[in-house]
Parts: structure tokens; sequence; C-alpha cells
């Protein structure tokens, strides 16, 4: 749930400072309800009733503990962002008096009980605001906290175009360099050329920002002609012409959706995720800088000159992010990056699994110049730097590890093999000794034997002769038995020392 975690700095922004002075109390809520539950029945009704309508469309709570935890906290932030006191503490008092003239209400919609309306309203995403204002459904896809959401409001609740009518005016137009801009030259307000750009600045209302004069002076300061209207990039020093005058609203259209991701953009927390999921073949160069710190503002400005001189590239888009402007993420980006937010970084990440690679800079060196950003980012483009690399060096160890173990065991079978030979061998060694030494004993104890008869029986006749043959075949076949199976044990107990080694193994 991406808006969960962002409640408790709603709640946080909006909780009272017991020090508090007179026009300085932070509001706390006050216990009315003024969030809408939205069904079939009451649906119609309650949004006639406001000119703007802001509809949270969330997921079924059911019964679990946690989930009906989570959505009351969702639920108060809403509340709180009903207050007027509330209102007091986020806009100044000019815009708390333009929102005293709009009416603007607040309704839940559950995705399982209220299916059916959100299907009617058109509302396919769920964990998500949709604003309804006129004829126009806008999706708040930033961050729900007080003050941004507020600001998102006020903005939609404005003009599609501003008019510049003076120096003053014209001068603010000119500070804004951190958006997509246009600004064009008409008649007056009846002109039909005005309408079409007027209708083309609502398909686009509040993410894009509309201009125009109908001042000969300023125009010639802006050096527009009549009719014509310029498209400015984000951080750009000079416009571009939109082809074609005078333009129609689906010429404006379709050359603003062709040019709507600038080479350099800066991440908002009114529209960052939206702007998130705006990737490149899966990726983000994204730069971290701190624009009121030295060191962020010299980063920056090279940036500026990179994109400058790249904005021709329709594949380079880098996302400035600005840590100051997201407090709660820091800690998050550093955990996840593994990298120290308290200096400039640039670098590529994964959109899917979040791995990334880093250019290194030393905090104790200058900034790398603007050539040398471009020779990294020319890296990334190619191909030569990838975060998915990573991965593939982790695939790599893994069948570098299960190789390791495949030769450990070849090698312990290869020494199991050679050692059940050598025992063999040794068996059949000792079985041959053990042989050899049994013949020759019975060899020796026939000699003596029959030296003994010759000595004591010389008179004896040929019978005892053949006696004393029969004694001694005898003898012999009694000893080869006895060889016989001492030579079946030892057989018998090297075929179980070889099982034993086998089991062991």
């Amino acid at each position: 749930m991406k808006w969960g975690w962002l409640f408790l700095g709603v709640l946080l922004s909006l909780g009272t400072l017991s020090w508090a002075e007179k026009g300085l109390e932070i509001p706390e809520y006050d216990g009315l309800d003024r969030v809408h539950n939205l069904n079939a029945k009451n649906y119609k009704s309650v949004m006639k009733k406001y000119d703007v309508m802001v509809i949270y469309y969330h997921a079924h709570v059911g019964n679990n503990k946690n989930a009906k935890k989570v959505f009351e906290m969702e639920e108060l932030a809403l509340e709180l962002l009903t207050s007027p006191a509330a209102l007091t503490y986020q806009l100044a008092a000019q815009v708390l008096d333009d929102f005293d003239d709009e009416d603007i209400g607040f309704g839940l919609v559950d995705e399982k009980k209220d299916h059916s309306v959100a299907k009617k309203l058109g509302l396919d995403e769920v964990e998500s605001i949709y604003i309804f204002a006129e004829d126009e459904i806008i999706e708040y896809d930033g961050e729900l906290a007080a003050d941004t959401l507020v600001e998102f409001l006020y903005d939609v609740i404005e003009d599609p175009v501003e008019i510049i009518d003076n120096e003053r005016e014209l001068k603010g137009f000119h500070n804004i360099d951190e958006d997509i801009k246009l600004v064009g030259y008409f008649k007056s307000e009846k002109s039909p050329h005005f309408i079409e750009y007027d209708d083309a600045a609502e398909e686009f209302h509040p993410f894009i920002k509309f201009f125009a004069t109908f001042d000969p002076k300023i125009a010639r300061k802006l050096k527009l002609k009549l009719n014509e209207v310029d498209f400015y990039e984000p951080f750009m020093d000079e416009p571009v012409i939109i082809p074609g005058m005078p333009l129609t609203e689906e010429e404006l259209v379709n050359y603003i959706e062709e040019h709507d991701r600038p080479t350099l953009r800066k991440l908002e927390p009114h529209s960052m995720y939206e702007t998130w999921e705006d990737d490149i073949n899966g990726e983000h160069i994204v730069a971290f800088a701190e624009e009121d710190d030295p060191d962020g503002f010299e980063f920056l400005e090279i940036l500026k000159e990179v994109a400058r001189e790249n904005t021709d590239n329709p594949d380079l888009s880098i996302i400035w992010i600005d840590p100051d402007n997201f407090p709660l993420l820091v800690p998050y980006w550093e955990r996840t990056f593994d990298i120290d937010l308290g200096s400039p970084q640039i670098g590529v990440v994964d959109v899917k699994d979040a791995d990334s690679v880093w250019l290194d800079m030393d905090d104790d060196e200058d900034m790398p110049t603007a050539i040398e950003l471009e020779d990294w980012i020319e890296d990334v483009l190619s191909g030569k730097i990838d975060p998915d690399e990573d991965d593939d060096d982790d695939d790599d160890d893994d069948d570098d590890d299960d190789d390791d173990d495949d030769d450990d065991d070849d090698d312990d079978d290869d020494d199991d093999d050679d050692d059940d030979d050598d025992d063999d061998d040794d068996d059949d060694d000792d079985d041959d000794d053990d042989d050899d030494d049994d013949d020759d004993d019975d060899d020796d104890d026939d000699d003596d034997d029959d030296d003994a008869d010759d000595d004591d029986d010389d008179d004896d006749d040929d019978d005892d002769d053949d006696d004393d043959d029969d004694d001694d075949d005898d003898d012999d076949d009694d000893d080869d038995d006895d060889d016989d199976d001492d030579d079946d044990d030892d057989d018998d107990d090297d075929d179980d020392d070889d099982d034993d080694d086998d089991d062991d193994e």
C-alpha cells in the first residue's frame, strides 16, 4: 500500500505543539465526520453538492484488525484535509479565500462493497485518489500529505490557462524553470484559436502549465507572433516553436504527448509515482542534489548543461531528486541504493528490483565536469554500465560454486576408488604371502617326516613306505583344507572391510 506509510507524516505534520502561539496553532482533528462513504444510493446526490469531489478508492478492509487500523489512519488524514483550520495552516490567507469560493468534498469508495460505483465513475486503480472537477477526472499520483494534496487541489481549481498581463507576471513566468510550460499569443479570449488552446490545456491540467497573452508588448518580449505557441522544456534557455499556425486542439495534444518526457525533470511530491513509472527500458538515470547546498547547486548546474547539450536525444531523461523535498524517503534511499545523500549522487536504477550503479564521486575532489558526466551517461545508454550486471555476477558466482562442489565430489570419488584399489592389492598380496608360507611349512614338515622315517625304519618294507606316503597325502590334504579355510576367512574379512568402507563413504 503506497499511501500507508505516508499517513504518519500527515498526522505528525498536523499534530498540536504545546508551545504554539495564537496564529501559529497547529490544528488537530475535531471529531466531526466530513468524509462521505459513497455507495450506489448516495453517490450522485453527494457529488452534486460540491464543485470539486475528491474520492479515495481503497481496497476492501474486511475484518482484519491491522487493515482496519491502517484504514482509520487514512480516513483520519482525509478528515484533517477537509478542516478549514488545516487549510489555514497549509495555505496563505489569499489561497484560503480562493478555497472559500469553492466547495470541495471528500469521499471513500470500497473496492468490494462499492464495485458498481467505481465502475460507473471510471475508478480503475485501487489505492488511488481521483479528483472530479467540472467535466474532468484527474488521478492524483503523488504523496498523500496534507500540504501536497491541498496545494495540488489549489492548482486544480485554477483556470487551465493563466493570462500574462504585465511585467511582474512576465517575470514570474520566466522564473518557472522546473516544469513543462507553454505560452501563446492570441487576439482575445474570444479568438477561436485561443479556445482551441484552452481546450488543449484542460487535457493536461494541472500537470502542464499553459500561459497566454493578449498584450502585443508582452508578446514582443516573448518573441511571439499572433497565434504562435512556444513549448518550454524544463531547465532549457530557449523554447521550441510548435510547428503549424494556427494550431488546433488535436495538434497541440499530439505534440505535447510526443514531448512530455523532458531531458531533465524534477521529481515532485504531487506527481512522484507517475514520474517514477515513466521509465525508459525499465531504468532511470537518477541524480540526487540539494539545491540549497553549494555542492548540490554546483552539480545541478552541471546537470542542466548536460541536458541542454543533449536535449534532442529521445533516449535520455534524467530524474533530479532534491532530498529536502522527501525527508521521509531519505533513509530508505540510502539503505536501498547504499549511497550517502549528504553529497550529490548520480546513478542508473532498475525500477523493478532497485538494483543500481552509481558514479564514483570523491567528496574531497571537485564535481565531475560536464564532459565527464556526458561520457558516463553515454556508457549507461550504450549498456556498458548496467545495473543488471550485478545479478549476472551473482549467477556466475553460484555456477562457480556448483562447479567447485562437483569437482570436490569427483576428487573424493577418485580418492575413494584409489583407496579401494590399494586395499584390494594389499589383500591379494597378503593372500599370496599366506599361501607361500603355508606351502613352505608343508614342504618342511614332509622333509622332516621323511628323514625320521629313513633313520628309524631303514629295514621297513615297501608297505610301510606306502603307509607313510598315504599319511603324508592325508596330512597334505588336511593342510590344504586348512589353507583354503584360512583364505576364505581372509577373503570374507576383506570383503567385509570393503563393504564397511563403502558404507562410510
